[in-house]
């Protein structure tokens, strides 16, 4: 039975948590559509505020790669830092010890070849489904974040975009904060370039 809940990889408010990965001043202008990536971010995090989903948010290396961007909109949130590649740093970890109830991580930013796949590989071990934002994670290189996509997805992680994750959050029309967040689904998600990366006949994702 539970294999099978697993493997449908459905998302509830109540176990799951939205990571935010990396997303730093010194990387706005290498990160192939940062500021697209950065504003799908925003929205999954107004989402998760409206939705009391707890979020963690991540800088690597602060001193070198500078604070996180502001219009993320995460101020209020602390940031853990890491020299990790992965997230799961110990703090990250006691946060995660302290919800018993988790199943589901929601994941966002990047780079997708280095600290979101590094990331998603910790918590699948963990026994958690990880659920990564494709339309909220890239890389420098598109190759790499084409390449990431898939290899995470061999690893059993869930490939999916804001819109399709908000309105599985929601379940319902409604919900009583369906209004709230239609504001944000009023206007498609600003193109990321997964596009280019999907389209023909692409044996990585057939």
């Amino acid at each position: 039975m539970a294999a099978a809940r697993l493997a449908l990889g459905r998302v509830l408010p109540g176990s799951s948590v939205l990571f935010l990965c990396d997303m730093q001043e010194k990387f706005r202008g290498t990160v192939s559509f940062f500021p697209q990536i950065v504003a799908v971010s925003a929205r999954m995090l107004q989402v998760a505020r409206m939705l009391d989903i707890p979020t963690v948010l991540t800088e690597q290396y602060p001193q070198g790669l500078g604070p996180t961007v502001p219009e993320l909109g995460a101020q209020g949130l602390r940031a853990v830092p890491k020299t990790s590649f992965s997230m799961m740093v110990p703090e990250v970890e006691r946060l995660l010890k302290a919800r018993p109830g988790l199943r589901s991580v929601l994941l966002c930013g990047i780079e997708a070849q280095a600290c979101i796949l590094c990331t998603a590989l910790d918590l699948l071990e963990r026994g958690l489904e990880v659920h990564v934002v494709a339309d909220a994670c890239s890389s420098r290189s598109q190759v790499d974040r084409l390449l990431a996509l898939s290899r995470m997805r061999q690893s059993g992680v869930f490939l999916t975009t804001s819109e399709s994750l908000i309105l599985q959050l929601l379940r319902d029309a409604a919900h009583p904060h369906f209004k709230e967040v239609q504001k944000f689904l009023r206007d498609p998600a600003p193109d990321t370039g997964l596009l280019g990366l999907f389209q023909g006949k692409n044996p990585l994702f057939s």
